[in-house]
């Protein structure tokens, strides 16, 4: 999710018109054949009718060939100036943006904000790193100290008590800073200001390994990190024990005026190269395709960390961030044997009561008749281990 400086130069996350969206339609002549031709409709290699509908629908990507060799650590290497073309929904136009005006409704009303205090939130030490184990503390929104294969990682880190254009954390962080064992490396999904946090980042010693989107890599130089790796979707590099793979998600990019969707956006899979123990985090995203694709790609997935929240109002956020059902419903996508939820209790960036989500999510869960011990819903702080 943007911070609101984002949303408000961009027109928003969700809603319809803009770029993104390519429709083609045209008449076609058609002239009579022979029934054992095979453009006849009887033709049984005649192709099957289109879905008019289909006519209209974005059109995804075609996915590259399965990742192979891993890429190089802290390759520089050169993008095309905007990713606009990856967007899988068109981002909100005039129309969008006039109705949420209108409506205004981007933060919950008091009632749903009298749920504040029933935040869950136990801070406790981190696990200790055992070979052969993978622990994951959450740490609040989107970040998660994840220690797998030797390594210690943290996902998009925001230790900031306020993020630029949203009011103070609701929540403390789960982990304190000096609390932390010393990080390995970090992993961001995309620059909006609520993943990409640059005062969490100064704290970090610029020889920690930096794994970042496509296009974002000069942000980090810039910032005196010498060990930056972007990789594009699919592709993936190595360090100790650990894959890194970067892979798609139904989101956008943007951190100022001018550079809409000129940096990559996307998920992380971080597997134990050893023992093959894969989590899988969303980072930030809405429900499509791509999860299927990601669970065709990596079967026998251990852990699935995704977003449950920023979803209201369903309109303007559907098509960028996942409701607690659909999380649900991505999970099974992806055939994920766990799944942990994040990107809720935070930070206020939307209109949901602030304890919905969890609520929600319990109740999806037991619907699809999953395993109550599978769904890992964390207090702030908390961990678990397998």
């Amino acid at each position: 999710m943007t911070d609101r400086t984002d949303a408000g130069a961009a027109g928003g996350v969700g809603g319809a018109g803009g770029a993104g969206r390519a429709a083609r339609t045209g008449a076609t002549r058609w002239t009579p054949v022979r029934p054992d031709h095979p453009d006849h409709p009887d033709h049984p290699d005649h192709p099957a009718p289109v879905d008019p509908a289909a006519a209209t629908a974005p059109i995804a990507p075609i996915a590259p060939p399965e990742a192979a060799v891993p890429r190089p650590l802290g390759e520089i290497r050169r993008w095309p100036r905007s990713f606009a073309h990856r967007l899988t929904t068109p981002l909100p136009g005039v129309r969008a943006l006039a109705r949420l005006a209108r409506e205004g409704a981007l933060r919950p009303g008091p009632e749903g904000l009298r749920g504040i205090p029933d935040l869950p939130c136990a801070p406790a030490p981190v696990p200790e790193a055992r070979p052969g184990t993978v622990s994951v503390t959450w740490v609040g929104h989107a970040g998660w100290v994840l220690r797998t294969g030797g390594l210690t990682v943290l996902t998009d880190p925001v230790w900031s008590r306020r993020i630029l254009g949203t009011p103070a954390r609701l929540t403390p962080v789960g982990v304190r800073w000096e609390d932390l064992p010393p990080v390995d490396a970090v992993v961001i999904s995309h620059n909006h200001y609520d993943h990409l946090d640059a005062p969490t980042l100064r704290r970090l010693p610029r020889h920690t390994a930096c794994f970042v989107p496509a296009g974002l890599g000069r942000w980090f130089r810039r910032r005196g990190f010498e060990r930056v790796t972007e990789l594009d979707w699919w592709e993936c590099a190595e360090l100790g024990g650990v894959r890194f793979e970067f892979v798609p998600a139904h989101h956008w990019s943007k951190r100022s005026l001018l550079d809409g969707c000129r940096t990559l956006w996307g998920g992380w899979i971080l597997t134990d190269t050893e023992h093959g123990k894969k989590v899988y985090f969303a980072g930030d995203t809405g429900y499509g395709h791509w999860f299927a694709e990601i669970g065709r790609r990596h079967p026998g997935m251990d852990l699935a960390l995704l977003p449950i929240g920023a979803y209201a109002p369903r309109w303007w956020l559907r098509d960028v961030h996942t409701d607690p059902e659909e999380a649900v419903r991505a999970c099974l996508d992806l055939g994920a044997r766990r799944m942990a939820p994040m990107h809720w209790a935070t930070f206020v960036l939307s209109a949901e009561p602030v304890m919905e989500p969890l609520h929600r999510v319990r109740a999806a869960w037991e619907r699809a008749g999953l395993d109550r011990e599978l769904l890992w819903d964390l207090p702030i702080g908390a961990s678990r281990t397998f």
